[in-house]
Formats: C-alpha cells, sequence, structure tokens
C-alpha cells in the first residue's frame, strides 16, 4: 500500500510541477531576464570582461528549467504521500482529502512561508557569490527549526483538542508557534546583499513569482493527491476493521 502512495505522490507532483513550471516561464523568467541585464550592466559599468556562457539562457529558461522543476515535484510528491500516509487517521475525523488539504497548507507554511519571511528569495545578481554556503546554511536550519516547531504546534493541538475544544486547541498551538519563530528569527542573523541600484519592483515581483510557483506546487499537492488516494485509503480503513473484527 505504502509503495502504492508512493508512487501516486510522485505522479502527482509531476503534474504539480508541470504547472508550476508553467507559472514560473509566464512570471518568474521574465524577472530572472530583468536580473541578468542588471547584472551585465554592473559589469559594463565596471569594465569588467562579460563571464563566458557554459548554458545558454534559453537552455536555462527551457529545458533545465523544467528538468529542475519536475524533478523537485515528484520527490516532493513522494515525501507528501509519505507524510498523509502516516498522518491520516492522527488528526482527528478527516478524510482523505481533508487531511491531504490540510498537511500540503501546514507544509507550505512551513517549509516555503514561514522561511522565507526570514530569509526571502533573490534573483540573479542580488548577493555574494562568497556567501552561498552561509546564506544556504542559514535557510535551511530556518526551515528544519520551522518544520520541527510546526510539529510540536500539531501535537500541542491534539493534546489540549478535549480539554479546550477544537478551536481554542489550535489557537494556542497557532500563537505557540508563532512565539517560536519570532525567537528564531530574532537569533539568526539578517542578511541583505541587495545591491542599492537593483530595481525594488524587480525584486518584489521576483519573489511574488517565487511565492506563487510553490503555491501552484503545494496546492495541485493538496487538493490532487487526496482526491487520487481517497479510494485506497477507505479501503485500507475497511481492510483495517475487518481484520480486527474477524
Amino acid at each position: 500500500m505504502v509503495g502504492k502512495l508512493l508512487l501516486r505522490g510522485m505522479l502527482v507532483g509531476l503534474v504539480a510541477g508541470i504547472l508550476a513550471f508553467a507559472f514560473a516561464r509566464v512570471y518568474g523568467e521574465p524577472q530572472v531576464d530583468k536580473a541578468i541585464a542588471f547584472e551585465e550592466q554592473q559589469a559594463q559599468a565596471a569594465e569588467e570582461a562579460p563571464e563566458p556562457e557554459i548554458v545558454s539562457r534559453a537552455t536555462q529558461a527551457g529545458i533545465g528549467l523544467a528538468t529542475g522543476v519536475l524533478i523537485y515535484g515528484a520527490a516532493l510528491g513522494g515525501l507528501f504521500s509519505l507524510v498523509v500516509s502516516f498522518a491520516y487517521g492522527r488528526l482527528g475525523s478527516l478524510g482523505p482529502r481533508g487531511t491531504s488539504a490540510l498537511l500540503a497548507l501546514l507544509g507550505f507554511l512551513a517549509v516555503i512561508v514561514v522561511p522565507g519571511l526570514k530569509y526571502p528569495a533573490n534573483p540573479p545578481s542580488v548577493g555574494n557569490p562568497e556567501t552561498i554556503a552561509y546564506r544556504t546554511e542559514l535557510f535551511f536550519i530556518m526551515i528544519v527549526v520551522s518544520l520541527a516547531a510546526m510539529v510540536a504546534a500539531v501535537g500541542l493541538a491534539q493534546r489540549l483538542w478535549n480539554r479546550l475544544g477544537a478551536w481554542n486547541a489550535t489557537i494556542v498551538a497557532g500563537l505557540a508557534f508563532l512565539v517560536v519563530f519570532a525567537l528564531v528569527k530574532a537569533a539568526l542573523p539578517d542578511i541583505n546583499e541587495v545591491p542599492e541600484q537593483f530595481s525594488a519592483v524587480v525584486l518584489w515581483q521576483f519573489r511574488v513569482a517565487s511565492l506563487g510557483i510553490q503555491l501552484v506546487m503545494w496546492t495541485v499537492m493538496g487538493l490532487a493527491f487526496g482526491a487520487v488516494v481517497e479510494r485506497d485509503l477507505a479501503a485500507r480503513d475497511q481492510s483495517g476493521l475487518a481484520r480486527r473484527y474477524a
């Protein structure tokens, strides 16, 4: 059963990747082109020799982008299917679709939105190449802490469910998550390597497009995966009941 769910999750992830790629081509790549143009202008103003183009821009924005997004979508879909399979039946009376949608929402907040509030996405030409490893390390620390805090918040809500009720338990857990986020956000160092001359409009549009790509990915997974595996999970429930009362 797990293998079947994993395969379906990867297929759903591929579909999500295709839609995310289309979104990236329409809304993301124009901002990347503007950022590259700015970088070239800065190099010309400094009378620097242009760097050799190892991979053409057309390849980067076409087959390169598609390959990266589809692989990411398939891998994310597979992981998401395992999480849904484990969590199904442990989140109250939520069915397969409700469980999938809720986990997609929580995952989007924990993996994308919260880390992005501390370290937002930047287009090419923004950032010091010598600090890439350092910035990447901080970003992944933020993701790990955010995920751990989200899991702890869900567990806290479940423990308080009967005592405070669903609504109050959710509010308390959400506030606890926000407190942890605020503390970690204040503890981790800030990074601002955006050149002063860089267009604020391009920076904003690039970050919105980056968030939109992830929103498409997680929305499709959350809605489609629950619908695809609804019958399988229902059959698993019936099989489990039959064995229990046999």
